[in-house]
């Protein structure tokens, strides 16, 4: 019927080569470097105006190709790569993005700022992505925890990572942050249909066999699969290193109980999630009301994220 469906959210992820690549210069005859804001506003453009975009750069890709969900998912850990996911207005879904830069002058996180994003005083919030940028920073580490303590619900899951740096997020444009400053941006997905469930693979799952009870966790929380996308966060020293060469290791385990969803992700420098269920209050395992620990290193976060029956 030719109905075209506008984006209101968008996240992109490419791995560092492609944001800082070569490009042709024919007027020098010689390729030039081009930087990623340049290659960052030549996305922006391509989007409507009142989109919410949030672009990242991480070292690797885990990226299912276009055409169909049922494609193969791949972990594309050396070389040029990229993709966008784009969100249409949903009803009964509300996505977010957010930023929360780490200001000198004041040590804690304004709250304000908290609920404006819809992290707090939210009853419908039920899945948060987030990502810290320049983790090398002093004091990165200790500022991502004052943004993911307040968030460690039993009712919510978190899931994201480190990644390099982030590129696009539209609305901050005019006040671009130095390239060295660190905090923490994402996207929080708010809604009484949306389900959620999240399940991390520890340095003990390596090799075919452990992978593949770890998908059987995720299976096992009955998140419907029509209408969900998935989501891979890996460290660095995953992938094939850590599989004895063996690439896609993780993505085909992936594959093999979740055929029809589609996954996304990246390879980062640490990752943040545990065990974790949203539907209604169950969860995949209880903690005693401890806190769950949700940053790590050398780990993967996989997540799966149901956005409601399509009518």
């Amino acid at each position: 019927q030719k109905v075209h469906v506008l984006p209101q959210t968008v996240l992109y992820i490419a791995d560092a080569e492609t944001f800082s690549g070569h490009e042709e210069c024919h007027e020098q005859k010689k390729a030039r470097k081009r930087n990623s804001k340049e290659t960052a506003i030549a996305l922006e453009k391509l989007l409507p105006k009142r989109c919410q975009v949030l672009g990242l750069v991480t070292p690797g890709i885990v990226v299912t190709p276009m055409g169909s969900s049922s494609n193969r998912p791949q972990e594309i850990e050396d070389g040029e790569a990229g993709f966008a996911l784009l969100f249409p207005k949903i009803d009964g879904v509300k996505i977010q993005t957010f930023h929360f830069p780490k200001d000198v002058k004041n040590r804690v996180v304004d709250e304000n700022k908290f609920a404006e994003a819809g992290l707090k005083n939210n009853p419908d919030l039920r899945v948060v992505l987030l990502f810290g940028y320049n983790s090398w920073k002093s004091g990165a580490t200790r500022f991502l925890h004052q943004i993911v303590n307040p968030l460690n619900e039993k009712s919510i899951i978190l899931a994201g990572g480190q990644v390099e740096s982030f590129t696009s997020l539209i609305s901050e444009n005019n006040n671009a942050q130095p390239s060295d400053a660190c905090g923490v941006v994402g996207l929080a997905f708010s809604g009484p249909q949306i389900q959620s469930a999240t399940v991390l693979l520890d340095q003990d799952v390596a090799d075919e066999r452990t992978a593949e009870a770890a998908m059987q966790r995720l299976k096992a929380a009955n998140i419907p699969e029509c209408n969900t996308i998935g989501f891979m966060f890996a460290c660095v020293g995953r992938g094939y290193r850590h599989y004895k060469t063996k690439r896609n290791m993780e993505a085909d385990a992936f594959r093999k109980f979740f055929p029809n969803v589609p996954l996304f992700g990246f390879f980062g420098h640490g990752e943040i999630g545990c065990d974790r269920i949203v539907t209604g209050n169950f969860v995949l395992r209880e903690c005693n009301d401890v806190k769950d620990d949700l940053l790590h290193g050398y780990t993967t976060v996989m997540t799966l994220v149901h956005l409601g029956s399509t009518k």
